[in-house]
C-alpha cells in the first residue's frame, strides 16, 4: 500500500486514472493496458506482481487482483502475489530477486493499493514507472515496476493503519476484479506464447 501523492515523483510518462463504477470502465481501462503493454519488447518475459496482504482489508486489493487472474488459465506472464500466495513487506526482496533470476530482463507491472484523497476514493491509475509499496504507512521497501497499477482503497492523512483495516471489503473486491479481468484481458492481445519466454 502506498500513498497516491508519494508515488507520483516516479512517473515517467502519462497516466491514465477512472473510477471503478464508470460504466465502461473494463473498456477504458483494457484499452490504456493494451497501449501500455503494446510499447513492451515483445522478446521480454511478463511479471505481474500483486503486493498486499490478506490480514489488512485496505491493503488486500494486489492479492484478490493475483487470485482473481489466477482463474485464467492460458496466461502468457507470470503472475505473484494471491491471497494463498502473498506478497507483502516481509518477503518482498526476496520476491523480486527471486523473478529476476528466473525470468531475462522481466517487464515488471506492480499492481497495489493506495490511500489518496476521499474524492479520489474508487479510482484505479495505469502509469509508467514504479509504485513505493509501503509508502503509506511509513515502511522503506524497494520500487516495484517499469509500469503500474494502483487502486485508490481509501483517504490518507490519518492513522493509516486504522484506515486501512477499516477499508469497505465490497469496494476492494469490486476494484479487483475489474483490475483482474482487465490486466489479463490486455496481456492476452500482446500474443506473446508463453513458450517463447526465455526462463533462466
Amino acid at each position: 500500500m502506498n500513498f497516491k501523492e508519494t508515488f507520483q515523483m516516479f512517473i515517467k510518462g502519462s497516466e491514465f486514472k477512472i473510477h471503478y463504477n464508470d460504466p465502461i470502465s473494463r473498456l477504458k481501462l483494457t484499452r490504456a493496458l493494451e497501449r501500455k503493454i503494446a510499447a513492451v519488447n515483445e522478446h521480454r518475459p511478463i511479471a505481474v506482481v500483486c503486493i498486499g496482504t490478506d490480514r489488512s482489508t485496505g491493503d488486500s486489493l494486489g492479492p484478490l487482483v493475483g487470485s482473481r487472474m489466477t482463474g485464467y488459465h492460458d496466461r502468457t506472464y507470470r503472475l505473484y502475489g494471491t491471497l494463498d500466495d502473498p506478497v507483502h513487506a516481509v518477503n518482498l526482496q526476496d520476491a523480486l530477486e527471486g523473478i529476476y533470476r528466473e525470468l531475462q530482463e522481466p517487464y515488471v507491472i506492480a499492481v497495489d493499493a493506495c490511500l489518496g484523497r476521499a474524492n479520489n476514493i474508487g479510482f484505479i491509475t495505469v502509469a509508467d514507472g514504479p509504485v513505493l509499496p509501503g509508502a503509506g504507512v511509513k515502511k522503506n521497501l524497494p520500487p516495484v515496476g517499469d509500469m503500474h497499477v494502483t487502486g485508490v482503497v481509501n483517504a490518507s492523512g490519518y492513522m493509516e493503519y486504522f484506515v486501512l483495516q477499516n477499508t469497505r471489503l465490497s469496494l476492494v473486491m469490486k476494484m479487483a476484479e475489474i483490475i483482474g479481468d482487465c490486466l489479463h484481458g490486455a496481456l492476452q492481445r500482446r500474443r506473446v506464447p508463453y513458450a517463447k519466454i526465455n526462463i533462466q
